[in-house]
């Protein structure tokens, strides 16, 4: 770095140090939101801002759009609070304005101790830097003197894991690059709050995995995190508290497993429905989370049948049908073991899945299949109809018509699933798929709040060890 860079990069450390310091430290407060709210001034065309210059307060040319509105909640300092909405709900202007990148229009927000965030990919980064430049200009914003970044880099540019490129300009990079090197440094700062919002979701497998990981340490070890994501499982896993937001209003604050569960109902609820919705989660919230969960929970009396239900708005967007080679699959749906037509199901219980299959031409050695499958293509489990071709269907003629039908134990958590649909055959030689849909049929697991599992799949673990030391005295319970 130059040493006009470097000057910089003092510069830029004394005065984060110096704002730091202003906040009172002996709060057990992280972070305070008051009455926060956010407009945005929204002209028709450019000119209209000229215009608006000009007039100053006689006349408008813009439309109000209120991004956040009276926005109000604590997070304690060590705690880890996901933030989830749908899109356009107000989630990134939230913590835009709590990392000061945004004025708010109302209210406060008081930040007890050194703050990392990651909002967007390489925010802070300028692209003509290389990224060992880059590295300690915004590390040096997140708070850092030179000597602690010299101290830490190594760390940095190992768990970034760019390699050569970390002497590149930073416009060279791809956009996992990019995130690798801007997660490397957030959390090498040491923040007592780091702010994530989605931004891990680029990065490949592993690298999230790495990410994940290293958030669990540091939230072992004290730091608060404010976590925006979709997805429910991530929050839940990771989150000691969830808070809700919609239209720029906060809903509901309260344990994971519920306010995802008020999440995905809203997320998936028709329009005409979605303002009942909210005033009924709002008003739910009112009381207690566990009094909601308790509220919306069935009573044990009732069967299977009463509380799993049909949701006619839950289809997927994202099918895919291979092209038809002699057969065509229609009709994919889940169904009770009495036939009622589902999907929104019930965890521990046994379904039917089950579709047909058109035979426009003859066949051998058929096979019939099905997979389930996360929201973000990971393959879950699923089925054949045969495990090898010598006892497949031998033949089956054209004109032909087959309902096919898998029975499944529903071992998921709650979350949203889909299904794939398929039937394997010869019509030459060779074994081809002679039609297959992808994402054919979708269903939800409804959330129990009794559930212990974590993760995806339910594996039946048991822990039989709180049983034994319950009896020898050892472990309160």
């Amino acid at each position: 770095m130059s040493s006009d860079e470097k000057g910089i990069v003092a510069a830029v450390s004394e005065e984060i140090l110096i704002s730091s310091a202003n906040v009172g430290a002996s709060s057990d407060v992280a972070i305070r939101v008051s009455n926060l709210s956010k407009c945005f001034q929204i002209y028709a065309k450019p000119s209209d801002r000229l215009l608006q210059m000009l007039a100053r307060s006689f006349k408008r040319f813009y439309r109000e759009f209120w991004a956040l509105k009276d926005v109000s909640f604590e997070v304690k300092k060590g705690e880890t609070v996901g933030i989830v909405g749908r899109n356009g709900s107000g989630k990134s202007t939230l913590l835009q304005l709590i990392c000061g990148t945004l004025n708010p229009s109302g209210g406060n927000i008081q930040i007890n101790g050194r703050i990392a965030a990651l909002l967007e990919l390489g925010s802070g980064f300028n692209p003509e830097f290389t990224g060992r430049e880059n590295v300690y200009m915004n590390a040096a914003v997140l708070g850092l003197t030179k000597n602690e970044i010299d101290a830490r880099y190594a760390e940095i540019e190992a768990f970034a894991e760019i390699g050569q490129f970390i002497d590149q300009p930073v416009k060279t990079y791809s956009s996992g690059m990019s995130v690798r090197l801007a997660f490397a440094v957030a959390i090498n700062s040491d923040p007592e709050v780091l702010v994530i919002d989605e931004a891990l979701s680029v990065g490949d497998e592993l690298f999230q995995r790495k990410c994940f990981a290293r958030i669990e340490a540091i939230k072992k070890n004290g730091t608060t995190i404010l976590f925006v994501s979709h997805s429910g499982a991530a929050v839940i896993g990771l989150c000691d508290r969830a808070i809700l937001v919609d239209s720029g209003e906060l809903l509901g604050s309260g344990e994971p497993k519920a306010i995802i569960g008020q999440y995905q109902k809203l997320l998936y609820a028709p329009g005409d429905k979605q303002a009942s919705i909210r005033r009924e989660i709002q008003g739910e919230f009112g009381r207690s989370v566990v009094d909601e969960v308790s509220s919306c929970a069935l009573p044990k009396s009732e069967s299977v049948e009463a509380q799993v239900f049909f949701d006619p708005h839950l289809k997927p967007k994202s099918t895919l049908a291979y092209e038809s080679r002699g057969a065509l699959i229609s009709d994919a749906a889940i169904s009770t073991l009495s036939g009622k037509r589902v999907n929104c199901l019930k965890r521990g219980e046994i379904y039917r899945y089950s579709y047909k299959v058109l035979f426009h031409r003859g066949a051998t050695n058929v096979r019939f299949g099905m997979l389930i499958k996360s929201t973000v293509g990971i393959e879950l489990g699923g089925a054949v109809s045969a495990p090898n071709i010598s006892e497949s269907v031998e033949y089956v003629e054209s004109g032909t018509e087959i309902n096919v039908d898998f029975k499944f134990k529903c071992m998921l958590n709650s979350g949203t699933y889909f299904l794939n649909a398929g039937v394997q055959g010869e019509t030459n030689v060779d074994q081809v798929y002679l039609h297959r849909i992808l994402d054919a049929c979708m269903f939800r697991v409804l959330p129990d709040a009794k559930n212990m599992t974590t993760g995806m799949v339910d594996f039946n673990c048991i822990p039989s060890w709180l049983v034994v030391a319950q009896q020898k005295n050892k472990v309160p319970i």
